[in-house]
Parts: C-alpha cells; structure tokens; sequence
C-alpha cells in the first residue's frame, strides 16, 4: 500500500474509497499490533494525507486526529517521529480546524516534552506549531506552555530545517503581542540574545527564507514595541533586508512577502517612511511590479511561469500596500509616488480589478495619497479618480467600503476639486446610507464625509444633507454610543449652521430639536472635546438674527452658558464666553435687554 500510494493522487483517492482509513486507523490503536505494524499505518495515512484536499477531509471524517495523538505516548520514537509527520501534514492543510489541536489541553504540554527526542520531533512539532498559531488565545496558550523558553535553543541547531522552523514559529508568536515580543528581547541563547540571532540570520549568505523569517520577527517585535524604531537593526538590518526582497531577481512569492512586511514595519513611522523611500530605488523598483510576468519574461520553466501568472495579482496588491504606508506621512515621498511611471492610472485599474483584496490595497493606497492638499488639486483632479471611487461605494464589503469612505472625505475638503462633481453624482444619498451602517467606522466616514461636504456649502446643500439625513436619523446620531460619530455629528451641525441667514432658516425648521439636542449634551456624561463642539454650536446659532431668541427665551440653556463660563476646563470657558460674545454682540434694539439679561445671570 504504502509504495503504492507515494506520488500517486489516484492510488490515493481509491484506497480511501475502499475504506483503508478506519482499517488502518484501527490496527494504529491496537495494543496487540507490533510496533512495526504501527509504524507502518502511520506511514501510510501520512502519505494519503498528503494528497488532495478532498482526502484530507476524509481522514478528519475517520476521526483521524485522536488516534495519531494517542499514538504520541508511545516510547518508541519511530512511531512517534511518522505520527507527527502524519499530524504536520494534517495541521498544515487549510481544510483542517486548527482548534483541533488546542482541544485536548493536555496535547501542547505532551509535544513540548517530545521536542527533547530527536531533530525529526523537533521540526514538525515547531512546524504544526507555526501553522497552528492563528489567533492571539493560540499565542497565549503557546506562550503559557513554554513555547519561547523551549524553542529558542532550537535556533542554533544542527539542522537547518529545525532552525527554519523555530525561526517561523517566532514569527507568528511574536505578531501583534507585546506580551510575547517584550519577552523575547530577553532571551538568551547560548549568551547571546534572540533579537541578535535573528540579525544574524539576516546575513546575504543565509537562504532567503531564513533572511525574510527572521526580518519578520523583527519588524513584528518593533511594531510590538519591544524594539525602537531608530534601533540599528531595524535601520540597517531589517528594513534594507526587506528592501532587498522587492528586487526582481527575487521570486514572487519573495517580492510579495518582502513588501508586505515592508509596509507593515514603517507603517507607523515617518523616519522608516524616508528611509525606506531612499533606499534602492524602492519606489521605480515597485513600479516593476505591475509589469510582471512580461511578455518577454526571463523564466524558463513553464511550471513557474503559469504559477506566477495565476499569482501576479499578489504582487500588485503587495505594491499597493507598500505605497500606502511609503506616502502615509511625507508630501514629498507621496510626490514621488504620483510621478512614477502610469502610477495613478494603476491605481484607477486597482479600483476596479476582480480580486478584493487588489481593490482593497489599491483603494488604501489611494487613500494615503489623498492626504495631499496638492494632489488632490492636480492629479487626482486630471484622472478624475472619484469617478471609479464612487462605483467602487456602491457595492463593495466592507472592509473596502471603510477605507474608500476614508477616502471620498478627503476629496470632499472645500479646497478639492472633485467636491462639485462628487456631489453632483448623488454622494449625499449614498452618504447619508453609510450613517445609518452597523459598523461605527462606516457611520463615522459616512457623517465625516458630510461634514466637509457643509463645510462653507450653499443653502441648497444644507438642505439636501438634512433632508437625506432625516432629523431622526441626525438625532439618533447625537446618542450613537461611539464618541468619533458623536463628534463627527455635532462637526456637522456646525458646519451647518454657520453664516446668519443659513442658521435663521435651519433654527426656523429644526430649532426645536436641535436645542433639546444641545440641553442633552450638555446634561450628559461626555469628555471635555464633545462639550466644547457643543457650546461652540450654541455659540453658532447666538451669531443669528432670530435663531438666538431660541437660546434668550430658554432659562435652562442661559444656565448652562453661566456654568460653563466659570468652568475649571479654560477651553470649556472660552467656548461658553463666546456664547455670550455672540448674544451680546447685536446692531438690532434689542441688545441692551440681552446685555442687561447677562448682566443679571452672571
């Protein structure tokens, strides 16, 4: 069986049919079998399991995982060393629960004892490991059992596939957990640190997956913040290392695994971002990026060749996310950016590709460089990249629809010339939709959004905006329990009710509850910044010719003004004095009855 099943799909897809599986299984769990006996099935279910997808779930169906588990206490460590090969197989398949391995909570203890028995038991333990550390409970978990203290040896091995795994399982342990991160800054390894040992494996004479393993443990343990940023080895080791990746020598899946980590690591960073943008011609060498596999590509292997054209999405993706992160801070790095060659016209074909995850890098890298006043008066004007924007809001998931709102604020500002046509194509419906979304994100983008849009707006925009919104929906937005939409609303409020004849019409309509509004704001438990916007509205609607009757006839409100002016907060004073600054200051008759109206309540 076991000769006939290697390399052989076909062989392997027909013995499962005929019910080998629960037969083998069985001869694996009886005492009476030899242990040679034993070995042997474990053999043969490890090369089954290594067929298609179809035969792993067949062997998960036969309840496969217990039995090679149970056949982990057996002191013989052949039969230990073709379990693990067996289970390695198994775990590392994408059909298989990785919450298998984590329910019996005696399995993790038990592997980490057999990590002492032989380089065999060592690397596809490490391995089911990697791949089985998905979630942060699995880091705690791993964490909680040992994991470092028992690996780390492991990184100086003999063997270079145990060091490869080691290194890997570092990778996916360390990733967004400061926890994990800050404790392996302080590991030491034969007197050596980790972090030291990791540089090491950064060295050119080391194989590239080694180099951009260990520049992953890196860049994930500085983002943990465990290591600096200015630290030399992310300056001068990792960063030029991951640079180094993007070359187009390097294989694809290479040049996508090197961006990506690449953008993640100086994500955050403005200094890594210049550093980064400096180094190697990073910037035209992603623009090769898009230009892959050419018509008249050096490979010659046929096999790599249709590979690479089913995967040289990956690669655009990847290019888009480094440029995302590359132009995130600096005017200058995004200049650049634009002017490499065909870049916006890249971007607009991004927005509109059939893998989402395209659409989402590029719509990120859109949105990065929307943070440019002078872009978004000249290139983003020139390629008219709202219009595939606006499709792209239309229907997309939303993870998309997040970051492409993000964006559309941006070309929304007063100063942004694709404001007039956006609104023109309906933005306000669409808009006024994402507010009423179940994702806070969305219903901030979604108010933010229309906040710019009533920044300095006409009478008829206003009144668009508030009749899309509908006074419930405005209302209910003022009670969201998410303070960034709070804010974002009462931004819009403002913005709405500014210059006179605008605040008289608005306060004419919706005076009454937009006063009931402000008293409940006030009234409530909010943080410093929402009760200033707050007084800053009231002080808005003072400023009109009737709109502040509606604060003068209303004891309650005056009451709050006179509070909030002696206020300990200064900033909460000054908005509350500005209040008054605007009742007070009046052409009309009726000022001296206001002043003297102050004069008596303070």
């Amino acid at each position: 069986m076991k000769n006939a099943v290697i390399g052989n799909n076909k062989q392997k897809a027909n013995l499962i049919v005929l019910g080998a599986v629960p037969r083998l299984l069985y001869l694996l769990q009886q005492e009476t079998s030899s242990i040679e006996l034993k070995t042997e099935c474990a053999v043969v279910l490890g090369s089954l399991s290594m067929g298609t997808e179809n035969n792993v779930k067949s062997l998960l169906d036969c309840h496969i995982i217990p039995a090679l588990l149970q056949g982990l206490l057996s002191a013989d460590i052949r039969f230990i060393e073709a379990c693990l090969r067996c289970l390695r197989t198994i775990f590392t398949s994408p059909v298989t629960p990785v919450e298998l391995l984590y329910t019996d909570a005696t399995v993790i203890p038990h592997l980490m004892l057999l990590l002492s028995r032989s380089l065999h038991s060592q690397e596809y333990i490490c391995q089911i490991f990697a791949h089985c550390c998905k979630a942060p409970d699995h880091q705690t978990i791993l964490f909680n059992h040992g994991v470092v203290q028992n690996i780390a040896h492991l990184l100086t091995s003999v063997s270079y596939k145990v060091r490869m795994q080691a290194l890997k399982c570092f990778s996916v342990l360390a990733f967004d957990n400061p926890q994990v991160s800050m404790t392996l800054v302080n590991v030491l390894v034969d007197g050596e640190l980790l972090p030291q040992i990791f540089v090491k494996m950064l060295q050119r004479d080391k194989p590239i997956e080694m180099q951009l393993t260990a520049a992953k443990c890196l860049t994930y343990m500085c983002r943990a913040g465990s290591i600096r940023t200015d630290d030399n080895c992310i300056v001068l080791k990792t960063l030029p290392c991951l640079v180094r990746m993007c070359n187009k020598e390097r294989l694809l899946e290479e040049r996508v695994e090197g961006a990506e980590t690449l953008a993640y690591l100086i994500e955050p960073d403005v200094e890594l971002q210049r550093i980064a943008s400096i180094t190697d011609h990073l910037i035209s060498m992603l623009a090769d990026y898009f230009k892959y596999p050419s018509s008249v590509s050096a490979i010659t292997d046929i096999k790599r060749l249709d590979h690479d054209l089913k995967h040289a999405h990956e690669l655009r993706q990847a290019a888009f996310k480094l440029y995302a992160s590359l132009g995130a801070n600096d005017e200058d790095i995004r200049k650049k950016i634009i002017e490499a060659e065909h870049m916006m016209d890249r971007i607009v074909n991004g927005l509109s590709e059939t893998s989402v995850k395209v659409r989402l890098a590029a719509v990120r890298c859109l949105h990065s460089l929307s943070r440019s006043v002078q872009q978004l008066r000249t290139s983003f004007q020139d390629h008219a990249v709202w219009k595939p924007l606006m499709k792209v809001l239309q229907n997309a998931p939303d993870d998309i629809l997040v970051v492409a709102s993000s964006t559309l604020c941006n070309l929304l500002l007063e100063f942004s010339p694709s404001k007039e046509p956006i609104l023109e194509s309906g933005a306000i419906d669409l808009l006024c939709s994402l507010t009423l979304s179940e994702n806070p994100a969305l219903r901030v983008n979604g108010i933010w959004a229309l906040m710019n849009m009533a920044f300095q707006a006409d009478q008829k925009i206003k009144s668009d905006i508030l009749r899309g919104l509908s006074t419930e929906q405005l209302f209910r937005l003022l009670s969201d329990p998410d303070v960034n939409v709070l804010m974002k609303t009462l931004g819009l409020l403002r913005n709405l009710l500014s210059t006179r004849p605008h605040i008289d019409q608005i306060m004419s309509t919706h005076g009454k509850q937009i006063m009931q509004a402000v008293t409940f704001i006030l009234e409530g438990e909010h943080n410093i910044e929402v009760k200033e916007q707050t007084l800053c509205i009231l002080a808005n609607i003072a400023d009109g010719t009737t709109a502040k009757d509606l604060i003068m006839t209303n004891d309650d409100i005056l009451q709050k003004i006179k509070y909030y002016v002696g206020h300990s907060n200064l900033k909460l004073q000054l908005a509350a004095m500005f209040c008054i600054a605007n009742l007070t200051w009046n052409e009309d008759e009726g000022r001296k009855d206001h002043s003297a109206e102050f004069r008596s309540l303070l």
